[in-house]
């Protein structure tokens, strides 16, 4: 089932305790962040970031005991998307109370290869993020079968990974 408009939001207002996502590529083409993007690689200034819906949701549903979370799998050199996403999106999003980790994989064995990126609603409902080569989204889908090995990467996932503030903090560039 293809995930779009209100479907797709009501899976983010509607968790009962968690929405967790897994982040696998260097580069997501979003249209709403191309002349930020631009103006990253270019060096020139932009608006700050401080606030978005996404933010305020993740604020409520935390102080509602809700959960949000995720895990990006990078390599070293950072992409010029990653470099963006680290400074304009990823501190504004942890204060708002989304759990950001970073699976650094540039001198390891990534434990998570071949793993597609999807967010999973509650440990009961996965939707794949299906992605071009270029990082452009192709479609959402609601995965129809056995959850239980999203639940064993979700888990790989979080232990083999750092807090965003400590990776950042640790000498890595954001």
């Amino acid at each position: 089932m293809l995930l779009a408009g209100e479907e797709w939001r009501r899976r983010f207002t509607g968790i009962r305790w968690e929405a967790w996502r897994l982040e696998t590529l260097p580069q997501y083409l979003v249209p709403q962040e191309a002349e930020a993007f631009a103006a990253f690689r270019e060096g020139r200034p932009t608006p700050p970031y401080t606030s978005s819906s996404y933010t305020e949701r993740v604020s409520r549903q935390r102080a509602e005991g809700r959960h949000n979370g995720r895990v990006h799998i990078v390599t070293r050199p950072l992409s010029d998307y990653l470099r963006f996403e680290f400074t304009r999106y990823y501190a504004v999003h942890v204060r708002a109370g989304d759990d950001i980790r970073i699976l650094d994989v540039t001198e390891r064995t990534n434990p998570l290869e071949g793993v597609p990126d999807f967010w999973m609603f509650d440990r009961s409902d996965v939707v794949l993020m299906n992605y071009g080569p270029d990082g452009t989204q192709i479609d959402r889908r609601v995965f129809e079968g056995d959850v239980s090995p999203f639940l064993e990467y979700q888990r790989i996932a979080v232990v083999e990974s750092v807090p965003f503030e400590e990776y950042v903090s640790g000498g890595h560039p954001a």
